[in-house]
């Protein structure tokens, strides 16, 4: 078992950068992957993180703008966001599988969910 809390999240103009934290509780050494859902929408994967954090992996919306990255140590995974648009705006979750997913991007695979943190982006 694992409990993921997310945090960071917040209102910033469009162009500006946040930091997102999912901290995990409990066993570690976990896949860790960042999914987000707007208002009315399905939730979409955002990326991953393999738990020695040696791969990762990003949707292609956010490719070049997010980057994903986790400190052991610390039991915590980070999603930089530069460059933000107002499309990003969502609610940002963070999960965890004990194994990379067959279909990652899917997020019926992940059995662990934080309870999601939220980032507006205004124009």
């Amino acid at each position: 078992q694992v409990q993921l809390v997310e945090s960071g999240g917040g209102l910033v103009q469009a162009g500006g950068s946040l930091r997102l934290s999912c901290a995990a509780s409990g066993r570690t050494n976990y896949t860790m992957a960042w999914f987000r859902q707007a208002p009315g929408k399905e939730r979409d994967f955002v990326a991953f993180i393999s738990a020695s954090g040696s791969s990762t992996y990003y949707a292609e919306s956010i490719k070049g703008r997010f980057t994903i990255s986790r400190d052991n140590a610390k039991n915590t995974v980070y999603l930089q966001m530069n460059s933000l648009k107002p499309e990003d705006t969502a609610d940002y979750y963070c999960a965890a599988s004990s194994f990379i997913p067959t279909n990652p991007i899917n997020p019926d695979p992940w059995p662990y969910w934080g309870q999601g943190t939220q980032v507006t982006v205004s124009s």
